[in-house]
């Protein structure tokens, strides 16, 4: 293993075990864990005192990110439950379907203006790389019970949801970009996307229909310990992805579909991702951002108010103008929609798609550009919405409580799982009733 491994290593768990001594005390102040891990990343990297690098072992890097990705899709995925969606209300359906295809739309539009030197194409890539969410970033409003739940869970659905959404649309924009930069012909790209998305979706439901099934007969005759159920869960998450890797297809999709068909035929799949979501998942996403500090130097080298205005208007302007058009008709108080609209930060997946990106399409002309903006806009991300959240839930908590119950935010609905695991209302029910129907007791 190379020495600056070895260093990153060190540094990143001295960091871990520092923060956890402390993570009670700063919890529900201002301060969050992306916040401290990109910090002490950028601190401890080139930008700062150079102790840790990665330059020449980037596909260690690349590995980490793509490992968490891929457990973070198929977790989000293996935890939807058509039913208890279909209960939840038009909220998320208005965010996914009208919000997202803005989202991007507007992307491009910003893009395109600001920066002389991207193609159409390029602009394209990089509103994809920023149009998924990350709840982790808004942890503090989907676990606040003093936000009206239905709006708390409209946010936690989107943000399970849009990263596994998005991930097609790039993958045809990539591909495009990688075969006019070869000068192949459009019929190659056309079927190049459609195998890539359509074999990821057949290895994706293959592998995680066997895998549920073979977990459901291992539990149903005691053959698995309990402790090994989550274990089981990410082998099928990792086999999807490598299979369809090496089967020239998306690996990530292939990890999102399997996880789909994985929570649909395994019983108590939400009980068993609780395992990995409160402690591997945890770390791996500081990770992340550690890798973030550590790399954006490169940002402060080349910043510029260009980078900074793109940052702060794809966290306002291409954010919130689709959520309050993808709102319009749901009777939503005006508080609600910017309350909607601001909270949709960028973290993980869009760290780990541009780390991708850079190992497929990095001679791009318009890479730099692209890995720039994404950069700027995470960490403007991470701090804004980190240092928000807890006076915004203040604010809109104050504003929740002049409704009446039969206001359409304090419609009922049912709570899903989030990331960490919290698990109550429909998803939970459901999966002790399951587990007890698998015992004799009536479902």
């Amino acid at each position: 293993m190379a020495e600056e491994v070895i260093i990153f290593l060190a540094a990143f768990v001295a960091v871990l075990f520092l923060f956890s001594l402390v993570s009670r005390r700063i919890e529900g102040t201002f301060l969050t864990a992306p916040m401290v891990f990109l910090t002490t990343g950028l601190l401890l990297g080139p930008g700062g005192i150079d102790l840790v690098t990665l330059t020449a072992e980037r596909e260690f890097v690349l590995l980490i990110a793509e490992i968490a990705l891929v457990l973070t899709l198929f977790s989000d995925a293996s935890r939807i439950n058509l039913r208890a969606l279909k209960g939840s209300g038009d909220l998320p359906a208005r965010l996914l379907v009208i919000g997202l295809p803005l989202t991007i739309a507007a992307g491009i539009v910003v893009g395109v203006l600001l920066f002389s030197d991207l193609t159409l194409l390029e602009a394209g890539i990089l509103a994809c790389l920023l149009s998924p969410t990350d709840a982790a970033l808004g942890e503090a409003i989907v676990s606040s019970e003093k936000v009206p739940l239905r709006i708390r869970q409209a946010l936690n659905v989107e943000a399970g949801l849009n990263d596994g959404a998005v991930i097609p649309v790039l993958t045809v924009l990539v591909t495009i970009a990688i075969t006019e930069e070869l000068q192949l012909t459009p019929g190659f790209w056309i079927v190049s996307a459609i195998v890539q998305i359509g074999l990821a979706v057949i290895v994706g439901a293959m592998v995680g229909l066997a895998g549920g099934w073979l977990m459901n007969r291992a539990v149903e005759h005691g053959w698995m310990e309990q402790i090994y159920e989550w274990i089981a869960l990410m082998g099928i998450a990792i086999i999807a992805w490598i299979l369809a890797d090496l089967l020239g297809a998306s690996g990530f999709i292939a990890a999102f579909i399997a996880g789909f068909f994985a929570g649909a035929v395994y019983r108590n799949v939400v009980r068993s991702l609780v395992d990995f979501t409160e402690a591997e998942g945890e770390i791996l996403g500081h990770a992340i951002f550690f890798i973030l500090g550590i790399l954006s130097y490169v940002l402060i080298q080349h910043f510029s108010l260009v980078l900074a205005l793109y940052a702060v208007l794809s966290l306002t302007f291409v954010r919130m103008l689709p959520v309050a058009i993808a709102l319009i008709g749901s009777r939503l108080g005006t508080a609600t929609v910017l309350f909607l609209g601001w909270f949709g930060p960028r973290g993980l997946a869009s760290i780990v798609l541009l780390l991708a990106v850079l190992g497929e399409a990095g001679t791009l002309p318009g890479m730099q550009t692209i890995s720039l903006a994404v950069t700027a806009t995470v960490i403007l991300s991470v701090f804004a919405h980190g240092i928000s959240a807890n006076p915004a839930i203040k604010r809109y908590t104050r504003y929740a409580e002049t409704l009446q119950d039969t206001a359409p935010e304090k419609e009922e609905v049912p709570e899903l799982p989030d990331r960490r695991g919290r698990v109550v209302g429909v998803l939970e029910y459901a999966s002790i009733e399951y587990a007890g129907a698998g015992e004799g007791e009536e479902k």
